[in-house]
């Protein structure tokens, strides 16, 4: 008997073991998997492989033990099932016309949902209470439509994951938390991305053909249901095997390796994604290494002058009320650029202007996400654990680079091209004192192309040449920070533009058109009165990938920057290693603006700057210095490599790629000065002391 009712678990379990097996395998041999593996490695994560599919099977067909448990024929019985009809229709009758119900409470779709699933529970009771002959029949329907969702989940979870890894080289995190919660943006991404007909098309042939075989060798176990007493046992034993999955599954996501590609693809996606939704903010304090917090402080603000966290910022020249305008450019890695090696002409204006301006050649982004890039440049201080601040609860009154314009009596905006919800640009920035400009502001005849994630980077920079011109004639300077969208996948944008057709949906495509948009911004700024006097800002928010063989590949952080102003800014190379929050700081120096700081980046021509950057994923915290970076992580680890710079003869001063090497004998004070810098700024985000 009870090997029998196990059936459809076990049909499912092997199904589910085997399309596992496949996506691990196909990672293995994935381009962007950069890592080797010996025989031993193979076999440890194909075997811890199959046992976290194994525990999270068991988690994930909890939905299909319930629905075996409710099945039974007496419940039809007179008069029960009048009794449970009644108290079906009415619950439905509550969520249909009681406007305040319990699911409307909590928002969203919540009561549509509640509302579908309840009505469909009440018809199908309905049709078996008033039709026992065909009760059978219709348990064979709903039991097929449950494989079927169980199938067609397994398999879009499937390919769901390969996507994923293929854009980032992981399995879920906190990108897809977002991508769930943004499902405007990020089903008009796959639509406009991938062929989705052919895509859907063959996915639906699948899960229909397993489906079906997997109901002909299982249905006749519906034909004799269990008893009240089998079901106990059944339920008592799936229980058991739950809760030491759920173990299972914990301890197994805490196995580690020095070969992040190995933890990758021996890990389970769903468990994974679990982690990144119950876990978007990390409490510093309780996972990451500490020491005490008055020596921490000490370390940390030993690089300023004055050796704390409010300082005077005092110019020794008279200050200088020119207009700024900063653009971050979407995903622009520096090796796009033939400054850093790049041979296929796909940033020609860029480079151009490169050649025109005070160029940083040896900056570094923050993280690998645009909230990271644009939280560096408006808070200027080191990413922290969990979300950007930009997508937390508390980011509003903080000590910002538009506070400082403010006080200088600057019109400030944030433009951006897509709706500035997303993000949660809108909040932070909102709440911030930034006025904002996205495509809410665009009227019909003003958009020439649209896609999922905005109007195109040429609209924008007409926008953006609109606003300045309004802003210049109210006699006040401006500061505006426009983020550009269009090189982003799906790297759709107009045909007739450039030498890619926008139908290419191509990495490259996308830079080289965001490349003309600059230029066609700037070709109409240079007509305008306001040009002459205006400072222009250029930096990538992050880069195009940071998949590599360690956790932090130094290479891949690596970013364009660039200060601009005709007949102001003289052109020269910075060569120095420095952060992304270093930039801002450096440009008010460059404005001899006397102000009262909190950043926590550095002017980079002062004489006590400290070449440094600081790169960071979600959980490992990175700290680059004198040839090291230290990375520490949860639950309190610590590891540090040894940095060689490998120079490439296509552009020996610029392109550089890092030997990393993991070291056994650390560093010890650039582990302090690691953990003071990233302790510090927790502790003080937390206590709001960078606040306004």
């Amino acid at each position: 008997m009870y090997p029998q009712k196990i059936k459809p678990f076990l049909y499912l379990g092997i199904f589910y073991l085997i399309i596992s097996l496949v996506i691990r395998v196909i990672f293995f041999f994935h381009p962007i998997t950069t890592a080797s593996f010996s025989v031993f490695e193979v076999i440890k994560v194909l075997s811890i492989g199959f046992l976290n599919d194994a525990f999270v099977f068991v988690l994930a067909s909890s939905i299909l033990a319930i629905y075996f448990l409710f099945l039974s024929n007496s419940k039809y019985k007179k008069p029960y099932g009048y009794i449970i009809l009644g108290i079906l229709v009415l619950f439905f009758l509550y969520i249909w016309l009681v406007p305040n119900n319990i699911f409307k409470q909590y928002g969203g779709s919540i009561s549509e949902v509640a509302l579908t699933f309840v009505g469909i529970k009440a018809l199908f009771f309905a049709l078996m209470l008033f039709l026992p002959n065909q009760r059978i029949k219709i348990r064979n329907v709903l039991y097929f439509i449950t494989l079927l969702l169980y199938v067609l989940l397994i398999i879009f979870n499937a390919v769901s994951e390969y996507f994923f890894y293929n854009e980032f080289g992981v399995r879920y995190n906190f990108i897809a938390v977002d991508y769930l919660i943004y499902t405007n943006e990020v089903i008009g991404n796959v639509m406009e991305s991938y062929p989705v007909i052919p895509l859907f098309s063959a996915i639906l042939i699948v899960t229909l053909a397993i489906t079906w075989f997997i109901f002909k060798k299982t249905k006749n176990e519906l034909l004799e249901l269990p008893n009240f007493k089998q079901k106990m046992v059944l339920l008592g034993s799936f229980i058991v095997l739950s809760l030491i999955s759920v173990w299972a599954v914990s301890s197994l996501m805490k196995i580690k390796s020095e070969n992040v590609f190995a933890d990758e693809i021996e890990n389970n996606g769903l468990p994974k994604f679990y982690w990144a939704f119950t876990h978007n903010e990390l409490d510093y304090f309780q996972f990451y290494s500490q020491i005490d917090q008055r020596e921490a402080e000490k370390n940390f603000l030993s690089q300023f002058p004055e050796h704390t966290l409010k300082r005077t910022i005092t110019a020794e020249q008279p200050e200088l009320k020119k207009n700024v305008v900063l653009i971050s450019i979407e995903s622009l890695s520096a090796d796009f650029m033939e400054h850093y090696g790049n041979t296929q002409k796909i940033t020609p204006f860029l480079d151009s202007l490169a050649n025109q301006s005070l160029m940083f050649t040896n900056l570094y982004a923050t993280g690998n996400r645009t909230v990271r890039g644009l939280e560096a440049l408006t808070l200027c201080i080191p990413p922290t654990a969990g979300e950007s601040i930009i997508k937390r609860d508390d980011n509003k009154n903080k000590f910002t680079t538009g506070s400082v314009f403010k006080s200088k009596g600057y019109d400030v905006k944030f433009l951006y091209g897509g709706y500035s919800y997303f993000d949660n640009m809108s909040d932070f920035f909102g709440g911030n004192g930034y006025d904002i400009v996205d495509r809410n502001n665009f009227k019909p005849e003003e958009i020439t192309f649209a896609n999922v994630w905005g109007v195109a980077d040429e609209d924008m920079a007409r926008k953006a040449i609109q606003v300045m011109n309004s802003e210049a004639k109210s006699g006040k300077p401006f500061f505006n920070h426009w983020m550009t969208v269009s090189n982003h996948r799906p790297f759709t944008y107009p045909d007739g533009r450039i030498d890619i057709p926008g139908t290419a949906k191509s990495r490259e495509g996308g830079v080289k058109y965001t490349d003309y948009s600059l230029r066609l911004f700037f070709e109409m700024a240079k007509k305008q009165d306001w040009y002459k006097n205006t400072v222009f800002v250029i930096i990538a928010d992050h880069c195009a990938s940071s998949a590599g063989k360690t956790e932090l590949p130094m290479e891949k952080y690596r970013i364009p920057a660039m200060i601009f102003s005709e007949g102001y800014i003289q052109p020269q190379k910075f060569d120095k290693l420095m952060s992304q929050i270093d930039l801002m700081p450096t440009l008010f120096g460059l404005l001899n603006f006397s102000y009262q700081s909190k950043f926590l980046g550095q002017d980079v021509f002062k004489k006590e700057f400290q070449p440094k950057a600081y790169i960071a994923t979600y959980q490992d915290l990175g700290f680059v210095k004198d040839g090291y970076m230290t990375i520490i992580s949860p639950v309190k680890k610590v590891k540090q490599y040894s940095l060689t710079a490998e120079q490439s003869d296509l552009a020996p001063e610029f392109k550089y790629k890092y030997d990393e090497k993991l070291l056994k004998n650390n560093n010890e004070q650039l582990i302090n000065e690691t953990i003071s810098a990233y302790q510090s700024t927790s502790y003080w985000l937390k206590t709001k002391q960078l606040n306004r």
